[in-house]
């Protein structure tokens, strides 16, 4: 059900084969498309989870101490009206988290450190879980931030749609054996919460991990607008964020929920 769009925002999902604990090349690949996708008018662009380091176990405690300079050069790169969210290793004390940032008009404006740790993976063994959700109010509009395992909890996404979350940004690592529930899962909430999702997932391998790629674009009616394969590609779509306010008049689901029952 997509429209012809008016006021059009031109948005952007990088899918990047991530070098292992090799920051240096992560950065300046993923700055050198920022830079293309910027010459573009590219507002708003999506990282992959952990896009900096890649899960190097044992040595991302010291990784994430390089997450500091790497935010100042995402400033850099963010020019004004653009805005960059991606994860990466944080550092807070003795503790690591899995925390994406969003960057606005070369600014710092949020940091959402991941609530749902994925377990089988021991993902709770080297990293805190987060407690706290984020909506971020920005030049381009109201964004949500899920990490990857979040967004098997539909809870957490339907908290930020009624926050005001006009779209879902949602960095991940998703392995290929799931590549049908991703795919699934991500139309799932943009259609119930009736909002786009912007997908950036991670491709290649990591020892036997094989990483299935498929990054998307969203629209509230559940269409695809916009999606990758199993390599390294950026894909950017044009969203128009008034669908958000149209779909959920026509289809009134979220005034219709019964919160006196659930």
């Amino acid at each position: 059900m997509q429209t012809a769009c008016k006021n059009t925002l031109k948005t952007a999902a990088i899918q990047l084969d991530i070098r292992l604990g090799d920051v240096d090349a992560n950065l300046s690949d993923t700055l050198s498309e920022i830079k293309r996708l910027s010459k573009e008018d590219v507002k708003l662009i999506v990282l992959p989870e952990m896009w900096s380091t890649g899960y190097a176990w044992r040595k991302l405690g010291m990784l994430s101490e390089r997450t500091p300079e790497i935010l100042q050069e995402l400033k850099k790169a963010s020019k004004k009206g653009t805005v960059i969210i991606g994860s990466m290793p944080e550092k807070d004390g003795e503790e690591l988290y899995n925390s994406a940032y969003v960057i606005d008009s070369e600014s710092l404006i949020g940091k959402y450190r991941k609530v749902h740790l994925f377990t089988p993976m021991k993902e709770d063994y080297f990293l805190k879980p987060g407690n706290e959700p984020l909506l971020c109010n920005t030049s381009v509009g109201k964004i949500g931030v899920l990490i990857c395992y979040d967004v098997r909890f539909p809870e957490l996404a339907r908290r930020l749609t009624l926050e005001g979350a006009e779209i879902l940004a949602v960095p991940a690592e998703w392995p290929h054996p799931r590549l049908d529930h991703w795919r699934t899962l991500l139309k799932a909430r943009a259609i119930e919460n009736q909002l786009f999702v912007i997908a950036a997932n991670r491709c290649g391998k990591q020892g036997m991990v094989r990483f299935c790629g498929n990054s998307m674009i969203v629209n509230p009616w559940g269409e695809v607008i916009a999606e990758t394969g199993e390599r390294e590609e950026t894909i950017t779509a044009e969203i128009d964020l008034s669908l958000v306010a149209k779909y959920r008049k026509d289809m009134p689901a979220l005034k219709d929920r019964r919160e006196e029952i659930y």
